[in-house]
């Protein structure tokens, strides 16, 4: 079956919109990272820029790492050390991530905490550095992001009999098309309301802290993080929906 007839198969499209709707699970936490992140730019248009900048860069890793799937096997294949035992370059990669990821969310955390005069005197971070925050956080998410999809890859392969690779392509695409359009509205809301952007902060850590493990290899399962973060977000949406009627 060629690259695009799979689209022809009953149960392409269902597996489509399935690997879709798991890609922008999994880009959540890229897009609140990027959002918090681009805050630090005073000026709106470099907050949008770099956004799209960051998004776009997540969506080209993401086809590289597909691409180069032979180089992805051998960067999840074992590699034997006398000082740190089986480990491979993908749990370099989480391990680097993960912890940049709590050292990033630690910092933000405590500035959330400090008085607005404190905050005014803080330098605010060029846009190259922005973006290179972007890049580094893109990657560990991209490398997560794809090994997920791939997983998925041999069970579509055996119901559908044939390759389902055209189907993980277009569905990271759409992801990062639906997250682009609402990644604006996502990072206005997290900024105007001091306690979503604590919400999305503490989810960052908690992920950065699984990243760690997972590189230990002490995987935890991603849906309880995502139902903890979704649960507190529902929660504070009634406190804020509360606090408005008592105000009227």
């Amino acid at each position: 079956m060629g690259f695009f007839e799979i689209f022809f198969h009953p149960q392409g499209w269902f597996y489509l919109l399935l690997l879709s709707i798991l890609e922008i699970i999994l880009g959540i936490d890229n897009v609140i990272f990027i959002s918090i992140v681009t805050d630090k730019l005073k000026v709106s248009a470099l907050k949008q820029r770099a956004r799209f900048l960051g998004l776009t860069l997540a969506l080209i890793f993401r086809f590289v790492l597909l691409a180069m799937l032979s180089l992805l096997i051998h960067l999840i294949e074992p590699i034997y050390s006398p000082w740190f035992g089986e480990f491979n370059y993908k749990d370099l990669v989480l391990l680097a991530g993960g912890l940049f990821l709590v050292y990033k969310s630690i910092l933000e955390l405590q500035r959330g905490l400090k008085h607005k005069a404190e905050l005014a005197l803080e330098n605010e971070l060029s846009f190259r550095s922005v973006v290179a925050q972007i890049v580094l956080v893109d990657i560990v998410f991209s490398l997560d992001s794809v090994i997920s999809a791939i997983g998925m890859v041999n069970g579509m392969q055996q119901e559908l009999d044939a390759n389902p690779i055209a189907i993980v392509y277009l569905s990271v695409l759409v992801s990062m098309l639906v997250m682009l359009r609402f990644s604006g509205i996502i990072s206005d809301f997290i900024q105007k309301n001091p306690n979503i952007k604590t919400i999305a902060l503490s989810f960052l850590l908690v992920i950065g802290v699984f990243l760690v493990a997972e590189a230990f290899k002490y995987p935890f399962p991603k849906g309880y993080i995502y139902f903890g973060f979704g649960f507190s977000l529902f929660v504070e949406l009634l406190n804020m929906r509360a606090r408005r009627n008592k105000a009227q």
